[in-house]
């Protein structure tokens, strides 16, 4: 089976996360015995691109994006059209700033990285994550723990900023579910329950395919947009 995703982020050879994406992809489409055709898309050049074209959509690592009202856009038409969506580190950002605001209507919802107003949903962490390793717990039966087959694991970051607490609460209310979080109970996860595959992590997890191991959430990305392959 042919599969086609976008990876929507601004490619940068220093980054860990984006030397590690690819690998990521085509270990999990060995693993699934497809094939996989990924295209990287540069953020200012969203709009040039039908995102109904591809079967799964990625926003990797790497905020501020060049073009963060697409961004939000990309994340938008995903959630609403229940394409699998796959976010990690500035894609979970994004993605909880985009629920915030279009889902559950806070329209000043806001990222602290890039707005100097608004709620700030989106916070300077309380120590930084940069090149940092930790222990994440999975909520039991969520779509990530299905994926890991596991109820925790050891995974990588590079972030400054994550969910403020403060609101971490507020936003679970509807359809968007925490089911991630650290060893000290701050947000790591999050995922839509009415929708066949939204799942957003402030950790890498493609980091694995650096030590040539699959990614979990990769895995689960593709089998979702196998699934609903024609």
């Amino acid at each position: 089976m042919n599969i086609r995703v976008a990876l929507i982020g601004d490619y940068r050879a220093s980054a860990v996360a984006h030397q590690a994406i690819p690998p990521a992809v085509q270990f999990a489409a060995k693993s699934l015995s497809l094939h996989v055709t990924a295209d990287w898309i540069a953020t200012p050049e969203i709009q040039q691109h039908n995102m109904a074209d591809y079967d799964a959509i990625w926003v990797v690592p790497g905020s501020p994006y060049l073009n963060d009202a697409g961004v939000f856009e990309t994340i938008r038409w995903a959630r609403e059209h229940h394409k699998p969506f796959l976010g990690s580190c500035g894609g979970f950002q994004y993605a909880v700033v985009e629920y915030a605001r279009n889902a559950l209507g806070w329209e000043d919802a806001a990222h602290a990285e890039t707005d100097k107003q608004g709620r700030w949903v989106i916070a300077p962490l309380a120590c930084s994550l940069v090149e940092q390793r930790g222990t994440v717990t999975f909520e039991p039966g969520s779509r990530i723990a299905q994926a890991y087959g596991a109820l925790e694991s050891d995974e990588g970051y590079h972030c400054n900023f994550g969910v403020n607490p403060e609101f971490s609460a507020a936003l679970a209310t509807q359809n968007l579910k925490i089911t991630s979080w650290d060893l000290e109970g701050d947000v790591r996860g999050v995922e839509l329950t009415d929708h066949p595959f939204f799942v957003a992590t402030l950790f890498q997890s493609e980091r694995a395919a650096l030590q040539n191991r699959l990614s979990p959430l990769v895995v689960a990305w593709l089998q979702a947009a196998a699934s609903l392959k024609p």
